[in-house]
């Protein structure tokens, strides 16, 4: 790290680059918010953005149940829980007995419910309650290497099912067709959704991971005029979003995910206008 440090140093002579926590946030930062601009656009495409919600509300159940196993690392009982959290909810919505936002809406407070339950029974949830709003300033080196090695892994699976994925959302008859198996590649894509959620749940925060992971994405369909542009825009306004809201919150003392979410609404409402001018124009 010290080696990247000092690159930093050299690319970024600033006063917020002189402390540790800020270069490994920043860095966080850079892996973290492709991550969301990436994967939001299928959540958006889908009209998933509740099921993400959900998946963050359930992290307390996760830690609740950490605590009451014993476990010292809390993201391995967070990810146990978000994976079968993920996968029940799509069996539910695929048995059709009820409509997809009321089903994610009960398991969604059923999640967040529990935990809270389970960590006030043991007089602790104070302790715990700092992943309702998160803190990337927290962030260690090892955890940026984990970052790093989710990056690539959700860059491999995006390559190997992106196809799969669009084609899913856009007609699950015609891939039917294309003999795509539509609960295969939902499983697939919940799980990744689960995976990330998970991981960057204790620097972004319960109450705006959600946020994150809508936003840029819903800024870039109003200004993107391609399936790639569309990417690029997401990822692009992502990144722009978590770096201008991190250096903002350092200089005006706010707290960082806050402020990055603030960063990424103001966005959108430039592009939902550009997107209104844009299309008046066009009918004229």
């Amino acid at each position: 790290m010290e080696q990247i440090y000092g690159v930093m140093d050299v690319l970024f002579p600033f006063e917020w680059a002189e402390f540790s926590f800020m270069k490994n946030a920043f860095l966080a930062v850079l892996l973290i918010t492709p991550l969301f601009g990436l994967v939001g656009t299928m959540v958006v495409n889908n009209r998933m953005s509740f099921f993400s919600d959900a998946l963050g509300h359930s992290a307390l159940t996760g830690i609740a149940i950490g605590v009451l196993l014993g476990v010292d690392n809390y993201l391995l009982s967070m990810l146990g829980f978000a994976l079968l959290f993920a996968l029940g909810i799509s069996a539910v919505i695929g048995s059709g007995v009820s409509s997809a936002d009321t089903i994610i809406g009960v398991f969604s407070s059923t999640g967040l419910a529990l935990g809270v339950v389970l960590l006030s029974a043991s007089g602790g949830f104070a302790k715990y309650s700092s992943y309702l709003i998160g803190d990337i300033l927290t962030v260690q080196p090892e955890e940026i290497a984990l970052l790093a090695v989710l990056l690539v892994v959700v860059l491999l699976v995006w390559g190997l099912f992106f196809n799969k994925f669009l084609l899913a959302s856009i007609n699950a008859d015609l891939a039917a067709s294309k003999n795509i198996r539509e609960g295969t590649v939902q499983k697939v894509f919940v799980i990744l959704v689960a995976v990330l959620v998970t991981v960057s749940i204790k620097w972004v925060g319960v109450l705006i991971i959600n946020s994150l992971l809508v936003l840029p994405a819903a800024s870039a369909r109003n200004v993107a005029r391609s399936m790639r542009g569309y990417h690029v825009w997401s990822v692009c306004l992502s990144l722009f979003s978590g770096v201008t809201g991190l250096l903002l919150s350092y200089y005006l003392g706010t707290a960082a995910g806050g402020t990055i979410v603030l960063v990424a609404a103001v966005l959108f409402a430039l592009t939902f206008c550009f997107s209104a001018v844009s299309g008046r124009r066009r009918a004229a």
